[in-house]
């Protein structure tokens, strides 16, 4: 067992770093990842998001399954049924006998949230390889420079944010890491954005990119926020757009 953890923390140690964070509209979504179609964060139902480090190939067939399970718990019950609770225990279930059973473990590290109707109803669950669930109150990093970059969140994270300031709070650790010498650019080419957005009416998940991105990510900017559904103008539709 000893050398089955070691084997995918070692694994998951070399992927690119995720953020989630609670803010003032929403739940933010942060990833490095260059690919624009090779996701680490996407939807899973209404309300519900999913995002991961580590092994593509593992965690989109989690994706996938919890889609799967959304959908049938939803047709089944009833569109309120589906909770990020309900999907983090499906998979720990899932990650706790590949780990115990098969030859060998799952190198990922996924994170589930649900957005409520409220600040106090959100709900961030982070999964290990082996099954382990943690119910995060507030942000959760993850990915081989997740200490640093929790240690950075937990100073100065507040539930009041803004979209900007969360999003600039989320990437600053990873363009400048104490002892790495220069710091790196994360500008839009290189960062995968998402929000649950408590504003809208059914599905909250949307991809902050575009015009949108450039400008949150501008120093000179930090408070620029997503626009509401009405405040959409011709020509904007690149910027916001919704996980089909």
């Amino acid at each position: 067992m000893q050398d089955r953890a070691d084997y995918a923390r070692r694994g998951i140690a070399r992927g690119r770093s995720v953020v989630v964070l609670a803010y003032d509209g929403g739940i933010l979504f942060v990833a490095e990842n260059p690919s624009r179609a090779l996701h680490k964060v996407s939807e899973i139902y209404d309300r519900i998001a999913f995002a991961a480090v580590g092994k593509y190939n593992e965690f989109e067939n989690l994706r996938v399954a919890g889609v799967r399970y959304a959908d049938l718990r939803g047709y089944s019950y009833d569109r309120s049924d589906v909770t990020a609770r309900g999907l983090a225990n499906a998979y720990a279930q899932t990650l706790g006998s590949v780990f115990t059973q098969e030859s060998k473990p799952y190198e990922v590290e996924i994170v589930v949230a649900e957005v409520g109707s409220v600040p106090d109803r959100d709900q961030i669950y982070r999964l290990t390889y082996d099954g382990s669930v943690a119910d995060e109150q507030g942000f959760v990093a993850m990915g081989g420079a997740a200490e640093p970059i929790a240690t950075a969140l937990s100073e100065r994270w507040r539930a009041d944010l803004t979209l900007g300031e969360a999003l600039a709070l989320a990437v600053e650790p990873a363009r400048g890491r104490p002892g790495r010498g220069r710091p790196r650019e994360l500008g839009p080419e290189q960062a995968e954005v998402a929000v649950l957005d408590r504003h809208r009416e059914r599905r909250l998940f949307r991809r902050v990119e575009g015009a949108l991105l450039e400008r949150l990510l501008s120093p000179s900017d930090p408070t620029t926020d997503v626009p509401h559904e009405d405040e959409h103008r011709p020509g904007t539709h690149d910027v916001l757009s919704g996980e089909d």
